[in-house]
């Protein structure tokens, strides 16, 4: 019970939850978006059962730690097979099984982010009749393939941080619940207005090509992403005020 006295363990809980919780914000926009097509009755229960399902991939991932950080290790190099010989551009053209995982992700957040975009674009009237709802189930898989990808990314951070297992599975239980307490709210406001919708499209698609970049071993900095982001959002809320006041 040393770990309770020891203000070391306490502030890395408390910036590993805060880190969880920024990183966990795009899976909560993901879940708000998808669950909005379910039912009304059954969005609730998508939510919380997205964002549970994140919660336990993430804690499954923690305590496989030393299988995670193999991840990292190159799987497979298309530099040899085309005669490359440079180190420095056969370093970075290295596939390592997190770069696959990321690169799928990536690609499958830019196809769902995209249609989405042009089905909002397109108008009701442009939908198929005959095109059958979205099932729950089918939801969920949606849920539980991006929270994969976000997991991994969101474990391997951690791990950089903190070395207490613990602390980290600490982390990860508390921003989940910040989360589900706060999904309800965030998915109200997100289907409500159409503009902070395409908004929150639009940064899932921002977020899907700095997945497939970063599966390239091209990092977009991701501060410069959460600052887009952030300005974003302030220039949509003075965009929101400013019309209801008009009203």
């Amino acid at each position: 019970m040393n770990w309770i006295s020891d203000p070391q363990i306490w502030l890395s809980l408390i910036t590993l939850t805060v880190l969880e919780i920024v990183l966990g914000i795009d899976n909560i926009v993901f879940i708000s978006i998808l669950t909005g097509k379910l039912p009304r009755n059954q969005q609730k229960k998508g939510r919380q059962l997205g964002l549970s399902l994140a919660m336990v991939t993430r804690i499954l991932l923690l305590l496989s730690i030393t299988w995670v950080m193999t991840l990292t290790a190159t799987l497979f190099n298309p530099g040899e097979l085309f005669g490359v010989t440079d180190k420095a551009l056969l370093e970075k053209m290295a596939i390592s099984g997190r770069d696959i995982i990321l690169i799928i992700g990536g690609l499958f957040l830019i196809y769902k982010s995209t249609s989405e975009i042009h089905e909002k674009l397109e108008g009701d009237e442009h939908k198929n009749e005959h095109k059958k709802p979205l099932s729950f189930v089918a939801t969920i898989v949606q849920i539980l393939i991006l929270d994969v990808v976000f997991s991994l990314d969101s474990v391997i951070t951690a791990v950089g941080m903190a070395n207490n297992v613990g602390v980290m599975i600490g982390a990860v239980v508390i921003a989940v619940g910040i989360m589900l307490w706060a999904s309800g709210s965030v998915s109200d406001f997100v289907n409500k207005h159409p503009t902070v919708k395409m908004l929150a499209l639009s940064f899932l698609l921002l977020i899907g090509v700095s997945l497939l970049a970063e599966g390239f071993d091209q990092e977009i900095p991701k501060g410069y992403i959460y600052f887009a982001m952030a300005f974003s959002i302030l220039v949509e809320m003075l965009n929101l005020k400013t019309t209801k006041k008009k009203h």
